[in-house]
C-alpha cells in the first residue's frame, strides 16, 4: 500500500522546470524559462524534457538517444549535478522545481546541446583503443578474469563527458586531456593484451596538459553516473610513469639472466 501511496502523489504533482535557453545565432546572452509538468509514474527527467518539446516549445533542444543510462547522450546538470537525465526520476528528486542546465566547461550551441568536439580531440589523441602485437591480430583476443577485475570499473565508461564539464582543471586549462581520456587510456595499460610502445605514450603524457595536470579534487569521481573513478586511473597512470625506469632496468636484468 505505501508504493502505491507514493505512485498516486506522483501522479498528482506538478514539477517546474527551470531551463537554461541560448541560442547563440540570435540571442545576446542566455536566459532562463520556466515550464510547469505534470508528473507521470514513472516519469525521468528526460521524458519530462520531451513532453515539454512536444506541448509547449518544439524550440527546446537537447541530446538524448537510448534512454536507459548507456550511451550518454542526455547528460547535463540536473539541480547542480553533473547527470544522465534519463536516469533521473522525478519521484526521486528533493523537491519540484528542477533546474536544467547544459555541462560547464563546452561551449554551448543552442540550449542544453554542447560542443563536444574538444572532449572527442583529447579522446582521440590518448589512442584509447586495443593494440595488439603482430601474433595476435588474427583470432580471439580473450583477457583474463583476473585482468578483467582490474579494468572493469574503465570499461564502464560510457563517454558520457559527466566528469569533464566538472573538472576544475579543464575550466582553467582548454589543452588538459581530463578525466575521461586519462582514465580510459589506463584501462588500456592494465590490459595484459595491449602491445603497443608505452614510452611513446607516456611521453606526449608526460606535462601539465596530460597525466600531471589533475588536482586531486575527485570532482570526476562524484560526477560520474556509472560509478567509475577517474581519479584512482589518472593516480596509477602516474605511478606508472614514475617507476617506469626501474620497470625497464627490471626487464632488461631478467632478460639478460635468461640468456
Amino acid at each position: 500500500m505505501h508504493h502505491k501511496k507514493e505512485n498516486i502523489d506522483i501522479e498528482e504533482k506538478v514539477f517546474s522546470f527551470k531551463i537554461f535557453r541560448f541560442d547563440k545565432r540570435k540571442d545576446q546572452g542566455p536566459y532562463f524559462e520556466c515550464f510547469n509538468v505534470k508528473a507521470k509514474k514513472g516519469m525521468t527527467v528526460l521524458e519530462a524534457l520531451l513532453k515539454i518539446q512536444e506541448d509547449q516549445d518544439p524550440s527546446l533542444v537537447f541530446r538524448y538517444s537510448c534512454r536507459g543510462a548507456v550511451c550518454g547522450s542526455c547528460a547535463m546538470i540536473i539541480n547542480g549535478h553533473p547527470n544522465l537525465a534519463c536516469r533521473i526520476q522525478l519521484a526521486n528528486l528533493p523537491s519540484p522545481e528542477v533546474l536544467i542546465e547544459p555541462l560547464p566547461n563546452f561551449e554551448i550551441i543552442k540550449d542544453l546541446i554542447v560542443d563536444m568536439e574538444p572532449f572527442w580531440k583529447a579522446y582521440r589523441m590518448v589512442e584509447p583503443w586495443l593494440m595488439p602485437g603482430e601474433r595476435e591480430k588474427q583470432g580471439e583476443h580473450l583477457v583474463t578474469e583476473k585482468n578483467r577485475a582490474q579494468i572493469d570499473q574503465f570499461v564502464n565508461c560510457i563517454l558520457c563527458a559527466c566528469c569533464y564539464g566538472a573538472c576544475p582543471v579543464v575550466s582553467r586549462d582548454e589543452d588538459y586531456l581530463g578525466p575521461a581520456a586519462l582514465a580510459k587510456l589506463f584501462r588500456f595499460i592494465r590490459d595484459s593484451r595491449d602491445k603497443r610502445n608505452w614510452e611513446d605514450t607516456f611521453k606526449r603524457l608526460d606535462n601539465e596538459h596530460g597525466a600531471w595536470g589533475c588536482d586531486t579534487v575527485f570532482r570526476c569521481v562524484d560526477a560520474c553516473p556509472k560509478q567509475v573513478r577517474p581519479t584512482d586511473g589518472i593516480e596509477a597512470l602516474r605511478r606508472r610513469m614514475v617507476l617506469r625506469p626501474f620497470i625497464r632496468q627490471a626487464a632488461h636484468e631478467a632478460k639478460s639472466e635468461s640468456k
